[in-house]
């Protein structure tokens, strides 16, 4: 469909009117900010020359409220942060607390140890850190000249005091009555001992055996120390008798 001329030139002029009266309109609302913004520096300079203090007094004022507002929104934001860490917190134990309990298992030994390479001194630390691994407490190496049979000193978990003498015996040279009577003079007397162990690398002959069944020593062999120290195995003061000083007194008299 073909638009007369006539009415095309009246749609331009129309069009046309539209955008000059925008313009005007523009440059109206421009002159009006401009008027009010050098009333404002008019004034503003006015007050500068009258009553300079007022001008610091609201500079400051407005510098206090921008630092007043800035630390506000920080301490907000803290707060923010907080609330959302114990709500986590509290989640966490509360699925803590519905979760059912899981058994504590003692851990394995992560390597062989090959206790016949080590020194004596180094086999007397590796025992004491089996204790240490194992829950005692106070553990200490007393081995050497002097230490009247204990080598190493701890307080198991539940309290108990025990006093072990370490043996780092060949295969074939095995624990002999000798060396349990010799421990059993001074591990309850001297040492006090709850639990009196002697941990060897060989065996115990069955004349040691049946002395330290009588005094309630528990007797370590180097099986029983490989599954100690393995955890498949129990540890020394859970083979513990419950004979203590009276014990060894009594049996020590019939020996």
């Amino acid at each position: 469909m073909t638009v007369p001329p006539q009415r095309t030139r009246l749609m331009k002029r129309r069009r046309y009117g539209f955008d000059l009266r925008s313009t005007a309109l523009f440059f109206v609302f421009l002159a009006v900010v401009v008027i009010v913004l050098g009333l404002a520096a008019r004034v503003a300079a006015n007050t500068v020359e009258q009553r300079p203090a007022w001008v610091f007094v609201l500079v400051v004022t407005g510098v206090a409220g921008c630092l007043s507002l800035r630390r506000r929104l920080r301490v907000a934001g803290v707060a923010r942060r907080a609330a959302a860490a114990l709500d986590e917190a509290a989640r966490a134990a509360a699925e803590e607390l519905q979760a059912p309990p899981v058994p504590r298992r003692r851990a394995a030994a992560e390597v062989v140890v090959d206790y016949d390479a080590l020194t004596p001194e180094e086999f007397e630390e590796a025992i004491a850190a089996l204790c240490e691994r194992d829950g005692c407490s106070g553990v200490e190496v007393v081995g050497g000249a002097g230490d009247l049979g204990a080598d190493v000193l701890a307080a198991t978990p539940d309290g108990r005091r025990v006093v072990i003498q370490c043996k780092q015996y060949g295969e074939t040279h095995r624990v002999g009555s000798q060396d349990l009577q010799r421990f059993g003079g001074t591990c309850f007397t001297v040492h006090e001992a709850d639990v009196a162990v002697l941990v060897s690398t060989s065996d115990f002959t069955a004349p040691a055996l049946e002395y330290a069944e009588q005094c309630g020593i528990v007797c370590v062999d180097g099986e029983t120390l490989e599954a100690w120290t393995d955890g498949t195995g129990p540890r020394p003061w859970d083979m513990a008798p419950g004979v203590g000083a009276a014990g060894w007194e009594t049996a020590g008299a019939e020996f």
